[in-house]
């Protein structure tokens, strides 16, 4: 049997496979550094069927969340970009979910607070523009930090450009000739205790369900969706934010979440008991200015329907 000979490697092959190398990964750094956190955006759909939201009482909430304004990601422009995108969808509803500071380490020009709140000011929709606050604006507020109370400067900015913030605040929103309960609920690791991961939320959930006074059905906003494991079955939807996919998603999967629960809350539709939880990927960065797999999206969720409509 002849006997098959490797074919020596050449100076030039070798020349010629590094510079394929570095060509590639420096492309793929420069879609992952730059085109996927600051140029792609994307609407996610999705349609729940949760058991405590009526079939015949259609609602759209648009959903904004993780922003990290700052240049060269996250300025005024392409947060004007993010407003008109969501303002094409004709939401009913818009919630932001939190985390406006500018966290990643490469901020080339910061984008004041006020100006980004007047710029998400813009936003339209019939039932309201509604926010809560993120860990970030907890944890990059020195003074909030240091007196252990709001609000922070992110909600100071949000109700003064006429946003309203819900902090363990529950109202009751009619639509449709009847009404529902959107419910906002505080931040669970608002502080840094100085112990190693160790965090002090401002949350306050049982109060904040307890405002709650009839049946109608209910929407939970809440920035970190760990404690979707202690909402009751009686809130038909939460939404949430802060994990950002984990920057980083392969086949559905993502190495690192900032979540104790790892990839069971890290992205999408997650349906535990019957019970329903969204999760954006959100839209700014975090740590380092990187995306992979999971663009910065506007989440619109479309309640009511035939079950599998």
């Amino acid at each position: 049997m002849a006997r098959l000979l490797a074919r020596p490697i050449s100076r030039r092959m070798l020349l010629a496979g590094t510079v394929t190398t570095l060509t590639g990964g420096a492309a793929m750094a420069g879609y992952a550094g730059f085109v996927e956190p600051a140029v792609r955006l994307v609407v996610t759909t999705y349609r729940p069927r949760p058991a405590t939201w009526p079939a015949d009482y259609p609602l759209s909430v648009a959903v904004i969340t993780d922003l990290h304004v700052g240049e060269p990601i996250m300025g005024l422009g392409r947060i004007e970009e993010i407003v008109a995108r969501t303002n094409a969808l004709a939401p009913d509803l818009v919630v932001l979910l939190g985390d406006y500071t500018p966290t990643q380490r490469l901020v080339t020009r910061p984008v004041p607070l006020d100006e980004a709140a007047r710029a998400l000011a813009a936003l339209k929709a019939p039932l309201g523009v509604w926010s809560i606050m993120g860990n970030h604006d907890w944890w990059d507020d020195p003074v909030a930090q240091a007196n252990r109370r709001g609000p922070t400067a992110s909600a100071r900015a949000m109700e003064a450009a006429g946003i309203p913030v819900l902090e363990n605040k529950t109202v009751r929103i009619a639509h449709g000739g009847r009404h529902f309960w959107l419910a906002g609920l505080g931040d669970t690791i608002a502080f840094r205790t100085g112990e190693h991961n160790s965090f002090k939320g401002v949350d306050d959930l049982p109060g904040t369900l307890a405002q709650i006074e009839d049946d109608a059905p209910a929407i939970l906003l809440a920035h970190e969706p760990d404690v979707f494991v202690d909402v009751p079955d009686r809130i038909a939807l939460t939404l949430s934010g802060h994990t950002h996919g984990g920057q980083v998603r392969i086949a559905g999967w993502s190495p690192i979440v900032p979540s104790t629960y790892g990839n069971r809350f890290a992205y999408g539709h997650v349906v535990e008991d019957g019970r329903h939880l969204i999760v954006s990927g959100g839209l700014g960065c975090t740590s380092l200015p990187v995306r992979i797999g999971v663009p910065p999206e506007v989440v619109r969720v479309e309640l009511g329907g035939a079950v599998g409509a």
